[in-house]
């Protein structure tokens, strides 16, 4: 018999090689910018960047779906959690650094950025186990993002709750534009992505926006029930005698964690199926058009402006951007459409307003016949 027809003979599971549907005992160990632990029942995964407000990075968010993959397919895991580390955010939405350094440089590498975006989030949608957002902190663009695509939440008292997009020169494409009407709707979602509301944990509690609140804020040990705006300061600085505490908040999680566990399996995941069907539907129709459209989108002036206005921390010059497009008809381009010609060098494509050319530095046609005196 020939090498190429020798029959083969399946290996069990775990024998000789890793099963790829089984869960790895060591994927706690290979991650960098999350942390994962299985205990109980509960997979917990936590957003493990507190220096930048758990913004996540593309590594993040591939991290991010390897981890509920894990605990999908763990057979001993009933309940996924996400959080953030500390407890000023639970997740700011994606590193605008990486944004105005990669992406602004390279619009097309957003189309696969956008990529595993839709994987992460897709991997709460359909992990066929009910999944908790533990809301400990700030959830901001992105990040509300992700806490919509999990199936309950719980709020600390202290946190906000916002997108950003239209702000920072992007569209809040991935989940809030098709699910929060879904939530909250219509108007309130039109507020919230218009205008970049800030939506405190009590107003989230009313609309729906969140499953629960848990008190966060202690002054001298005792609980405040509604903090203030300024009480959340105080408390975030320890100052005054307040504090922020989230021992409440963990025994809510732990409360629902152990509900959800005393239910089938099997039942809860077919009701999750079910219960998807309008946000797979908004999102099916939608996330292929923004990822195509946020691509194109970055090398445009907009993004440009809003990421570095970001990073530079002032504010965005959105009245210029609005001038120049009364004024020449588009603000597409950074230094204008792409029209003129060098006589000198030949190159072509010079942005309308340059007055040299870029390639050779020389006078352009016009401006050199301005520089002569028309002769």
């Amino acid at each position: 018999m020939s090498a190429r027809s020798r029959p083969t003979v399946p290996l069990a599971p775990g024998e000789g090689v890793d099963d790829p549907l089984a869960p790895s005992d060591r994927t706690h160990q290979a991650f960098r910018e999350i942390l994962y632990e299985s205990a109980d029942g509960v997979a917990r995964i936590t957003l493990n960047r507190p220096e930048l407000y758990n913004a996540y990075s593309t590594l993040a968010l591939r991290e991010l779906a390897r981890a509920v993959w894990n605990a999908a397919v763990d057979d001993q895991v009933g309940v996924i959690v996400l959080t953030g580390a500390g407890s000023r955010a639970f997740c700011t939405g994606g590193d605008v650094k990486e944004y105005a350094r990669r992406f602004v440089r390279r619009p097309h590498d957003y189309w696969k950025y956008m990529a595993v975006f839709r994987e992460a989030v897709e991997s709460l949608l359909r992990c066929g186990k009910p999944t908790i957002a533990r809301l400990n902190g700030i959830v901001v663009g992105g990040g509300n993002e992700l806490h919509l695509a999990c199936d309950l939440s719980v709020a600390a008292s202290h946190l906000y709750l916002g997108q950003v997009g239209v702000a920072v020169g992007s569209v809040a494409s991935g989940g809030a534009t098709q699910w929060l009407p879904l939530v909250v709707g219509d108007r309130r979602a039109r507020a919230m992505l218009l205008m970049n509301e800030r939506v405190s944990a009590a107003q989230a509690l009313q609309w729906g926006l969140v499953t629960s609140v848990a008190p966060s804020v202690t002054r001298n040990g005792e609980w405040i029930a509604s903090p203030t705006t300024e009480e959340v300061g105080w408390a975030q600085k320890e100052e005054r005698g307040y504090r922020i505490d989230l021992r409440k908040l963990d025994d809510a999680v732990e409360t629902l964690t152990r509900r959800l566990l005393g239910m089938f399996p099997e039942c809860l995941r077919y009701t999750k199926a079910q219960t998807n069907f309008w946000k797979e539907l908004a999102w099916n129709q939608t996330v292929g058009h923004a990822q195509e459209w946020l691509a194109l989108h970055f090398a445009t002036a907009e993004p440009f402006e809003g990421m570095h206005a970001f990073v530079d921390k002032r504010p965005a010059r959105v009245a210029e951007l609005r001038q120049r497009m009364a004024r020449d008809g588009n603000s597409d381009y950074l230094h204008g459409p792409p029209t003129r010609s060098c006589g000198a060098c030949g190159e072509t494509g010079l942005p309308e307003q340059f007055r040299y050319c870029g390639r050779c530095g020389s006078p352009l046609a016009e401006d050199a016949e301005r520089a002569s005196g028309g002769r």
